[in-house]
């Protein structure tokens, strides 16, 4: 099976290859500057034209919004704009050039309608100070050298690693693996390389293939599955907010820059920052180290996962727990589990958003019309059982999956909800005419209560 897959690995730069990758980085920005402007320029132009009456034919030419018609832009005017420009690698102008391109589709896409989700805004100039520096190399050397401790980049040379890359070369020397493109950026105070790799990966398949566990997230326990296991929140953020706290104070203390005055930020302030920046790097490391074990062992043990979809967005509005779920990382959960559960020969059911998981009785499909968000059992009245808030979700999803074999390729409706529960005790199963929400190939049935849900896993 051929997939594609990133490799990331630290790096050990130099001032003078720090100041090289700057240079680049700098470089892509100068261009994606330069071509937004001229962009703008031709749309204006064209937009006062058609006030004077001109027909399409006589108005000014437009400005391709591709990547071949941009770079084209570019190399004619390089020259004059950027007459440093033979100092850094083509591969810079080519990075700003195509970020440019995508967001202009992008926005272009969302406008008529061909892009789903949130409205695209028009994209912007990037500024100096707030962007991540970043480059990417797509063409020339690009290689890990036989001690595995560094990698060579186009006009940057040969850069050291933190740590080992004997995963990938071993992989390119068995010829399972073809690299299509590095990119270097600066995550916080830190470089990282990553390798976007071609990887021919070996069919397996899990632990259990008949195994179906359904995965309940949340604050209190960052997942209970329908097998009774409880995950802790290792709650990374909150255990370093009061050395967060302490380094921001002092970090306000110091001669920090001022673009107004042109100041320039103290030798004090930029240590005091980098401490800052150590801790927040550090969080992130350990948050992202919990999930993919998380989600690892999920896709190698069992067959079929199933999972609910979130309204993460809506769940932020609540500030008193915003900070806890964007801490908790459900939508990375979700992410993580969608390719690992290919890799591993499984599969994984995103349940509906409207589907009252919390709600439902796990034993004999009553839906209850609410349920406050202090109640952690599950209490039911139909056939008195007794169970666990978050577990009796968890079993709720877990029994999707049945419906989905049920119905082969095609869809079965969840429970038929489109946004309220109903009062009316039901069973989950059980198809109401004229429902939209269903379980489709890849996807189960959205759900209910999931807002309601987690947000009483903080009380």
């Amino acid at each position: 099976m051929k997939t594609i897959q990133a490799y990331r690995f630290a790096l050990d730069l130099t001032p003078a290859q720090e100041r090289a990758v700057l240079a680049h980085a700098g470089a892509a920005r100068v261009a994606h500057n330069w071509a937004l402007a001229r962009v703008k320029a031709v749309m204006d132009q064209r937009a006062a034209e058609r006030t004077y009456g001109m027909p399409d034919e006589l108005l000014t030419p437009s400005l391709p919004w591709t990547l071949a018609g941009l770079r084209k832009a570019w190399n004619a005017a390089k020259p004059d704009v950027a007459p440093w420009w033979p100092e850094v690698s083509k591969e810079a102008f080519n990075t700003g050039l195509d970020a440019l391109a995508g967001a202009l589709k992008n926005w272009a896409d969302s406008r008529t309608g061909k892009r789903a989700g949130r409205r695209v805004g028009f994209p912007k100039f990037k500024s100096r100070r707030r962007t991540t520096p970043s480059v990417r190399f797509t063409t020339g050397a690009i290689r890990i050298e036989p001690d595995r401790m560094h990698v060579v980049l186009p006009r940057l040379g040969r850069l050291k690693l933190h740590e080992s890359a004997r995963k990938l070369a071993r992989r390119i020397e068995a010829e399972t693996a073809r690299i299509m493109s590095a990119t270097v950026r600066r995550d916080g105070r830190c470089w990282h390389a990553s390798f976007t790799v071609e990887v021919q990966r070996a069919e397996r398949q899990p632990v259990r293939p008949k195994s179906v566990v359904g995965v309940d997230v949340g604050i209190k326990h960052l997942a209970v599955l329908s097998t009774g296991e409880l995950v802790d929140n290792p709650r990374h953020l909150v255990a370093a907010q009061q050395r967060m706290r302490a380094l921001g104070r002092a970090l306000s203390r110091k001669t920090g820059p001022d673009r107004r005055t042109g100041q320039h930020a103290s030798r004090r302030w930029q240590r005091a920052a980098t401490r800052l920046g150590r801790v927040h790097a550090r969080v992130a490391n350990l948050r992202r180290d919990g999930l993919h074990k998380l989600t690892t062992g999920l896709a190698r043990e069992h067959g079929t996962v199933v999972v609910e979809d979130l309204n993460v967005t809506g769940m932020l509005a609540n500030r008193r727990l915003a900070r806890h779920i964007t801490d908790a990382g459900f939508a990375e959960i979700r992410r993580q589990l969608a390719y690992k559960t290919t890799w591993n020969g499984g599969r994984l059911l995103v349940a509906d958003r409207w589907y009252p998981s919390s709600k439902t009785c796990s034993g004999c499909g009553a839906v209850k019309t609410k349920l406050a968000l202090h109640e952690r059992e599950f209490v039911c009245q139909a056939c008195g059982l007794v169970v666990d808030r978050d577990h009796n979700a968890a079993l709720n999803l877990a029994a999707l999956a049945a419906q989905f074999d049920t119905a082969g390729s095609g869809s079965v409706a969840g429970r038929g909800a489109d946004q309220k529960t109903r009062a009316r005790g039901q069973v989950a199963a059980k198809r109401q005419p004229g429902t939209a929400s269903a379980v489709k190939t890849g996807t189960v049935p959205p759900q209910g209560g999931a807002i309601d849900r987690v947000l009483a896993k903080a009380h």
